[in-house]
């Protein structure tokens, strides 16, 4: 057991739990392990980001574009309102990125970004037009 982190992550941490579970604490790689357990909970809010990006721009088009509403549109919105409650509900440390504005102004600006390429418009408000309480609730939508 001597794979490097560097070398084959997936192998190196196959190891690392091996080690750990057998309780051979000091041959761990305690500075990688560390890294990764970060890089999951910077994943989990990266995932967290995108769902709101993504609800978002299908908010904006539903407001902006109200002749091409659709099925399509109202199944996303709902789906990925499901999606981030069960995050919340599964991880609820990610509820303090729905109060941060710095996140909420990058996520919104995601959101405005993909709305804009995908329908060509440039109504978009620079800042978010919405609270999170909307923006989770599965009974709003934008008139």
């Amino acid at each position: 057991m001597n794979t490097r982190y560097e070398a084959d992550i997936v192998a190196w941490a196959q190891e690392q739990a091996a080690l750990l579970r057998a309780g051979r604490f000091s041959e761990i790689d305690i500075a990688n392990i560390a890294e990764e357990i970060e890089d999951v909970g910077k994943s989990e809010k990266r995932e967290f980001a995108c769902r709101i990006a993504v609800l978002l721009a299908h908010l904006l088009k539903w407001k902006f574009q109200p002749g091409r509403r659709g099925s399509s549109w109202q199944r996303t919105i709902k789906e990925q309102r499901k999606a981030l409650a069960l995050h919340i509900k599964g991880t609820p440390s990610l509820k303090t990125a729905l109060s941060d504005t710095d996140w909420i102004a990058a996520v919104w600006a995601d959101a405005v970004s993909s709305a804009a390429q995908e329908t060509q418009l440039d109504v978009f408000p620079e800042d978010c037009i919405w609270d999170m309480g909307q923006i989770l609730s599965q009974e709003f939508y934008p008139e």
